[in-house]
């Protein structure tokens, strides 16, 4: 396949270009989202792990850069969570259309987040896993990544927590709980069921791309096999 001018486009040169596209994107709707979001403080809660996450990852990016399959994974969260983080998790619009389209009593946007809790970081997971530790696919595999997946959103619910005991009302927007006692409770089981579920759905993709992946060599690995 050959770019403009005839330059030779390759599988690799779109796995070095995406990322940064993404991240490109990325930023332009975090911009977006802070512009007059309904709750400043919720804003600045709910887009925490996108201040965090993204610097990591430009870091690592040299290093241990990630495969395609989780680069779109991690912007679709992101962009999930910028959503939420706007209009505040109880009063996202497309929650609201889904609640009247379907008579629910609640609108369940949360339960969206806390489904992509789980469904994306269990892929991050399972991609640390495989590439730094002894572990191949399989049952432990699975089970690793989904207790991990399950104590990350254990962990957030426990920080929802400390927030909220720390700044008292200024915490209902971000805990969201819309007076459902279970809430933290269905947070965490749909966190469940998003592990599962992407490890079901796209663990044969997943094991492709790092297939591939280790067919494109760094420029250092080439030198030293060179040498």
């Amino acid at each position: 396949m050959s770019g403009k001018g005839g330059a030779r486009v390759t599988p690799r040169t779109l796995v070095r270009t995406e990322p940064v596209v993404l991240l490109v994107a990325g930023l332009a709707l975090l911009f977006l989202s802070g512009i007059s979001p309904r709750d400043r403080f919720t804003w600045i809660l709910e887009t925490a792990p996108i201040f965090i996450g993204v610097p990591l990852l430009v870091v690592a990016y040299r290093r241990f850069p990630l495969t395609p399959l989780l680069y779109r994974l991690l912007f679709v969260h992101a962009a999930v969570l910028m959503l939420g983080a706007y209009y505040t998790y109880a009063e996202v619009p497309l929650g609201h259309w889904v609640k009247d389209w379907l008579g629910l009593a609640r609108n369940h946007y949360d339960r969206l987040g806390h489904l992509a809790q789980g469904f994306i970081p269990a892929i991050l997971i399972r991609e640390i896993l495989l590439r730094c530790t002894p572990l191949r696919p399989g049952g432990w595999l699975f089970v690793l990544v989904t207790a991990v997946a399950l104590a990350g959103s254990a962990l957030y619910e426990m920080v929802e927590w400390w927030t909220a005991l720390a700044t008292g009302e200024a915490a209902q927007a971000f805990l969201g709980t819309q007076g459902d006692p279970w809430d933290t409770q269905w947070d965490m089981f749909m966190a469940l069921v998003g592990a599962v579920l992407s490890q079901i759905t796209l663990a044969r993709l997943h094991d492709h791309q790092l297939d591939a992946a280790q067919a494109w060599p760094s420029a250092r690995t080439r030198r030293r096999s060179a040498e």
